[in-house]
């Protein structure tokens, strides 16, 4: 199982998380939790390039989480990446997507699941008056270093997270520990778009257009996100990846 870190939290957080596993069951557990409809849960996903594997996943796929290795390749990638952005400022309802920063340590997990279920049709499942519900609502008017706070803030997600993170089937590592791999969130947008979500980026970044008819484990999609990673990476064999779709009996 995969384990998730910031490696280098935004200055000034305080908090730490226990790193929580890329465990569908526990993802499901938790999200559920926090106020999903039981109609959606997270799904392994084998490949991302053999579709006899891929057909496995319900379709169509709301969001994928693709779980990877911290590499000096990637740290240069992202780094001039972002040097090229400003630092993200929209808020309200006219933004294609919800973003949150992250500012608490080793919380890219259930980071990457706020930005699945948050955006695009997921949003659609989640149910009124329950903790996710209401973190959305507060979060649509503010800026991203309010809504940072906000999530810190909260402390059902804090509540919610430590139990799903004490349940997994490999020993959970202390919340001050450094784990080398990290969670990415790829969702739709309203407009359309492909967008990479990830509370240690500079903001949400649009990846490209897809169609109407195209979720996140079409070719088009996987082309524009996840099999850039595999590309820069050389194809490490630590790379996972879990889809939110809908539930299976």
């Amino acid at each position: 199982m995969s384990l998730n870190t910031n490696p280098d939290p935004e200055p000034g957080a305080s908090n730490a998380f226990i790193p929580l596993e890329a465990n569908p069951q526990l993802m499901t557990a938790l999200v559920h939790k926090l106020g999903v409809s039981p109609a959606l849960q997270l799904h392994d996903v084998y490949s991302l390039t053999e579709p006899e594997l891929l057909a496995f996943i319900p379709r169509p796929a709301l969001a994928l989480l693709l779980v990877f290795p911290i590499s000096a390749v990637y740290e240069s990638h992202r780094m001039a990446e972002d040097s090229l952005s400003a630092p993200y400022t929209r808020k309200g309802d006219a933004e294609p997507v919800i973003w949150w920063r992250q500012t608490i340590q080793n919380a890219c997990g259930l980071m990457g699941l706020l930005h699945a279920v948050s955006n695009g049709p997921a949003r659609e499942f989640i149910e009124e008056g329950s903790t996710l519900d209401k973190l959305i609502r507060k979060s649509i008017s503010l800026g991203p270093d309010e809504r940072s706070r906000l999530i810190e803030k909260t402390p059902e997600l804090a509540t919610a997270h430590k139990e799903a993170a004490s349940q997994g089937q490999t020993s959970a590592p202390d919340a001050q520990d450094d784990v080398d791999l990290h969670y990415v969130c790829f969702a739709k947008g309203k407009d359309g778009a492909l967008y990479e979500l990830d509370g240690r980026r500079k903001g949400p970044i649009n990846r490209g257009q897809l169609e109407q008819n195209e979720d996140v484990l079409s070719e088009k999609a996987l082309n524009l996100g996840p099999l850039k990673f595999l590309e820069r990476e050389g194809g490490d064999l630590r790379f996972s990846a879990v889809a939110l779709a809908g539930s299976v009996d």
